[in-house]
């Protein structure tokens, strides 16, 4: 239904905006009368108003009827993560507190009185980290 009445406005705005036009000739014609214009330019905005409107209906339509995409499965705990959520990677840390905090978990520790931030040096951890040995073997 709302498909069919954002396509309704559409058009009607668009027939406003076709009256507007023609109302200009009359306008600018050798009598010039200041109402025609006013009424021209009143008929035009209105027009595109409508049709903005009749776009604004079909983008809310698309919006509520498209799918949400897939579910992304709960992420793993990350390691060398966040302190506070122990999920994210930590980009500031607390030199007050001693702790690596997300971005998530930021609103939940500010505290402008007492902490001092600096940004986290703090990598997530592989799962096999290699040793200095292995390392120089690979080169």
């Amino acid at each position: 239904m709302s498909g069919k009445l954002s396509s309704v406005v559409i058009v009607f705005g668009c027939a406003f905006i076709l009256l507007g036009l023609s109302f200009l000739p009359a306008a600018f014609s050798p009598d010039h009368d200041q109402t025609i214009l006013g009424a021209a330019i009143c008929a035009i905005s209105f027009g595109f108003l409508s049709v903005a409107a009749g776009f604004y209906l079909k983008t809310r339509l698309l919006q509520s009827t498209a799918s949400a995409g897939p579910k992304k499965a709960p992420s793993k705990p990350v390691r060398g993560g966040c302190d506070l959520c122990g999920t994210e990677s930590p980009v500031i840390h607390c030199r007050v507190h001693q702790l690596h905090i997300c971005g998530d978990c930021v609103s939940q520790h500010y505290d402008f009185r007492s902490c001092v931030y600096i940004p986290s040096t703090r990598r997530p951890a592989t799962a096999k980290p290699l040793s200095k040995a292995a390392r120089a073997g690979r080169s």
